[in-house]
């Protein structure tokens, strides 16, 4: 668990009061907090990194410049240590996506996605690391699994080969990582370190893990017709990077020993590939 005391020299320095209790994910430990030393000031959100992917993770923030992206207010280059705007929004993208409104939350992840894409004035952060990097997982996964796992892996390897339209990634874009943040719209947190074709961002709106309708036939072909739509992409080469990145996250799955979730992952897989099929 998150102790406040972790927070105590980031409050004096930055001029924050804690505004909630400290709370843990898998990528750090957040406190959010007011700024400007008075429990009324501007809601923001400490971020202290877990591991130096994260660390990178929040100079990428910093280089989007609150452009899609929530804003960075302060960096301990040192520590690793983020202050950033936090949402305050009242919408989920997950929630949209289950009670009806599963066109519109993949729309607002495409727009966000393109913001972020966006050339900047200035070059990225150094230390991102290529997406081959991203799947090294999948090879040693697929040898041991075969099937359909070993299938994606061999269309991995090819896309991944192949790579075009190359962009600084959020590499982790689903419906969790982008929010509501009222007047400013719908921004990214937590990228990842890493760099690689424009069309990897697109696939976590298709295999994201906790929307669980993802695996449904009817959901997942309306989705890939407003994906190629709204981020003008080719439908074969995002159903082919479908596979791969479903295949990467069920390999992810199974090295924690959660073979149904690795499963449902495949399912998605297998739509992707009965996609291609039809499409001949």
């Amino acid at each position: 668990m998150s102790n406040l005391t972790l927070f105590d020299a980031y409050l004096r320095n930055w001029n924050a009061e804690p505004d909630g209790e400290p709370f843990a994910t898998h990528s750090g430990h957040l406190l959010p907090v007011r700024l400007d030393g008075h429990p009324n000031g501007r809601p923001a959100m400490i971020k202290i990194a877990r591991h130096v992917d994260e660390r990178i993770g929040s100079q990428v923030m910093r280089w989007w410049d609150g452009d899609g992206a929530a804003h960075v207010y302060a960096y301990d280059e040192d520590d690793g240590v983020l202050l950033m705007e936090r949402a305050t929004g009242s919408a989920h993208l997950l929630n949209m996506a289950l009670q009806g409104e599963d066109d519109a939350a993949t729309r607002i992840v495409c727009r966000v996605i393109s913001r972020l894409h966006a050339k900047r004035p200035s070059l990225p952060p150094g230390e991102l690391l290529p997406l081959t990097r991203f799947f090294e997982s999948l090879a040693p996964m697929a040898r041991r699994e075969g099937g359909l796992m070993a299938e994606c892996s061999v269309v991995a390897d090819e896309l991944l080969g192949s790579q075009r339209e190359r962009v600084v990634l959020h590499g982790d874009a689903h419906h969790s990582n982008i929010l509501d943040f009222g007047e400013r719209g719908w921004l990214a947190i937590d990228p990842k370190r890493v760099t690689g074709e424009r069309y990897y961002d697109y696939v976590g709106v298709l295999c994201n893990p906790d929307l669980k309708t993802c695996i449904d036939p009817i959901r997942f072909a309306k989705q890939v017709d407003i994906v190629v739509d709204a981020a003008r992409l080719e439908r074969r080469r995002l159903l082919r990077w479908v596979m791969a990145h479903a295949a990467l996250s069920a390999a992810w799955f199974l090295e924690d020993g959660e073979r149904n979730e690795a499963d449902n992952e495949l399912a998605v897989a297998r739509l992707a590939r009965q996609a291609l099929e039809r499409a001949g």
